[in-house]
């Protein structure tokens, strides 16, 4: 480590050099508070998805110190436990929603159970059924349905595309023996 250089004053006392950060006498230094209050938001904003500071200083390409500094100041903790306080009451909004359409899509499966009269199907309210649970848990596969009409060009260059991604693939064949059993 550099050592700080040091000088005798008029009195034959050692002081410091000038700080070179400082701005010069009578000359005031500017800060782009903006710019700070935006980078703070950021900081604060990447926190409250979940990063840890490291992560954060990484991506922000600033030291941990400083992501540790902006949250733990009076600001950083106001401003995430906001985050995290409307976080919060939306989950809780989003679990009374998922509760409330449960409880429907079970009275639906009780109905089904309970049917016995013909005007709508078995199947059809089991369906649906089926369709508010796996929306709720999750688990239904996306669709996505694309409208276009495409030449017989198109399709050919569809085709080709395709034979030449198989040709690239590597296809291991294994080869059992088979058995016959009488």
């Amino acid at each position: 480590m550099e050592e700080v250089q040091k000088r005798n004053g008029l009195y034959g006392m050692e002081f410091r050099d000038t700080d070179l950060r400082r701005a010069e006498e009578g000359e005031r230094k500017t800060y782009d508070i903006k710019g700070l209050w935006q980078r703070s938001h950021e900081i604060v904003n990447l926190a409250a998805k979940g990063f840890k500071n490291v992560d954060i200083a990484e991506i922000l390409g600033i030291t941990p110190q400083t992501v540790s500094n902006t949250l733990n100041g009076e600001l950083g903790e106001k401003k995430l436990s906001e985050i995290r306080a409307v976080r919060d009451e939306d989950a809780k909004k989003t679990s009374e929603k998922i509760r409330v359409l449960t409880a429907k899509a079970l009275q639906t499966y009780h109905e089904i159970f309970d049917n016995e009269g013909a005007e709508i199907t078995l199947k059809d309210r089991k369906d649906v059924a089926d369709t508010v649970l796996l929306e709720l848990s999750g688990l239904r596969a996306p669709t996505k349905h694309i409208n276009a009409t495409l030449t017989s060009e198109d399709i050919e260059a569809f085709k080709a595309r395709g034979k030449s991604v198989m040709e690239q693939e590597h296809v291991i064949e294994i080869e059992a023996e088979a058995e016959i059993v009488k």
